[in-house]
This record gives structure tokens, C-alpha cells and sequence, in this order.
């Protein structure tokens, strides 16, 4: 059984927007986790035919994609220097997930989210959920509520990939960690 390393945040019965909107990317979250986590190098790397996703690529992935919304859109920041890579090959996040450890995969992630979380306490206190991203990459300007449900979406999306694929590795299946 996976370990579950984000605590649970129930969500009120009556929640406010801003309350429901995090409270359910959280949840996405450690469900995500859930289905990630607590396995060996081997187990992270294998795929389901045909696709060639990994766990380890989707949380890698993930990473990614926690510090593009929150670091880099909402706060308008440089990426991490550990995403340099990704100026010469687009798929590196999933490319180079295999050569990483379980424990590396794992410290990767948090602390994408864990910036995401300082980012989005930030953003709250400065315009709430209708404070405009400082980078809109050329498009229209849109708000945090945006970027939080667009990243809800991405979780959902990626942790049904991780569903299939954890499933397959040991029969976990369910969402364990959901609360």
C-alpha cells in the first residue's frame, strides 16, 4: 500500500470558493501521491503498453507543471534552475524521470508543491482568486481561479493515468488518500 505524504485537509460541508477550490486541488493532490508513491525504481519506470508513461515521468511531470502555473504564471518568477533542461528538449521532465530515484521523484514533487502552496498564500493575500497572472505567456491575462482550476484538471487528467498504471504494478486501486 502507498504511503500517503500530504495530510489530509477535509473540506467544510459549506466551503467558500477560495476553501473549495484548494481543498480540491489538494485532495487531487494526495490522491495523485497516493497512486505514486511507495514504490521502487523499477515499479516507478514501468509502463502500461502502449503508452510509454511512467510513474516516474508523471511525477516529474507534475513538478513541472506545479512550478509553470504557480512559480512561473501566477508569480510571474524564473523556473527552478533544476528545469534548465527543458531549454533544449521540451520532454525532458519525462525523459529523464528514469534515471531518478523513488526518493528524489518524491522530494522533487513536494517541493514544487510546497512553492505552489507559499506562491498561492501569496497571491491570495494580493487580489485573492481574481489577481491577474504576471505571466499570461502572450495570451490574455486571466486570474488565479483559472490556474487553480486549470491545475485541478491537469491532477484529474494525470492521476487517471496513474491510476491505470498503479493499478497494473501492484492492484492499488480506489482513492485511498482522497480526504
Amino acid at each position: 500500500m502507498s504511503d500517503v505524504i500530504l495530510p489530509p485537509r477535509p473540506i467544510p460541508a459549506a466551503p467558500s470558493e477560495v476553501d473549495c477550490l484548494l481543498g480540491i486541488l489538494h485532495r487531487n493532490r494526495r490522491t495523485f501521491a497516493w497512486k505514486c508513491f511507495g514504490l521502487d525504481q523499477a515499479a516507478m519506470n514501468r509502463t502500461l503498453a502502449p503508452s510509454t508513461l511512467t510513474l516516474a515521468g508523471l511525477t516529474k511531470h507534475m513538478a513541472l507543471v506545479e512550478d509553470h502555473y504557480f512559480t512561473h504564471q501566477l508569480m510571474g518568477r524564473s523556473y527552478p534552475e533544476v528545469w534548465a533542461p527543458l531549454r533544449d528538449n521540451d520532454n525532458w521532465d519525462f525523459e529523464s524521470a528514469g534515471l531518478d530515484t523513488p526518493e528524489e521523484l518524491q522530494a522533487l514533487w513536494m517541493a514544487a508543491v510546497s512553492r505552489s502552496e507559499a506562491a498561492v498564500q501569496e497571491a491570495l493575500a494580493d487580489g485573492g482568486l481574481d489577481r491577474l497572472v504576471a505571466d499570461s505567456g502572450g495570451g490574455e491575462p486571466h486570474n488565479m481561479r483559472r490556474v487553480v482550476v486549470d491545475l485541478i484538471e491537469e491532477y484529474a487528467r494525470h492521476t487517471g493515468h496513474a491510476d491505470l498504471i498503479r493499478e497494473s504494478i501492484d492492484g492499488l486501486v480506489g482513492e485511498g488518500a482522497s480526504s
